[in-house]
């Protein structure tokens, strides 16, 4: 089984997870990802990676570099 495979997530996770993106962090730490993956039902893994692709579409929509490198980064 690939680990990689793109995550889809429901419309229901998706709310959960843009909830914590636009409001909570844009860099949830190690306890608060954990906290969004049990709350989603998605993995860890799959929330990171979710939030690193909403965190690369939201630079490029704010004109900014999608992999610039940041203090959190």
């Amino acid at each position: 089984m690939a680990t990689d495979k793109p995550v889809t997530p429901t419309e229901e996770q998706l709310e959960i997870l843009e909830y914590n993106f636009c409001k909570v962090n844009k860099h949830p730490d190690p306890a608060t990802l954990c906290l969004i993956a049990a709350e989603t039902g998605l993995s860890e893994e799959q929330t990171l990676k979710w939030f690193k692709q909403r965190l690369a579409e939201w630079r490029k929509s704010e004109g900014l570099p999608s992999e610039s490198g940041s203090v959190r980064d």
